[in-house]
């Protein structure tokens, strides 16, 4: 079974947590950055992985 780890996105203008996910860390290791909607700002933002 893999080893899943739950992950928190935060807008990188806000600073809110919006989203959760999982993510494998033996195969990625780099921090994850997505583009998606933060419901604060109104529109799309770059999400950050944080600890």
């Amino acid at each position: 079974m893999p080893q899943d780890y739950l992950i928190k996105m935060e807008c990188s203008e806000c600073h809110r947590v919006n989203y959760y996910s999982r993510k494998n860390k033996k195969i990625i290791k780099e921090r994850l950055q997505l583009k998606k909607f933060c419901r604060w700002c109104k529109k799309h933002q770059l999400h950050k992985e944080t600890k």
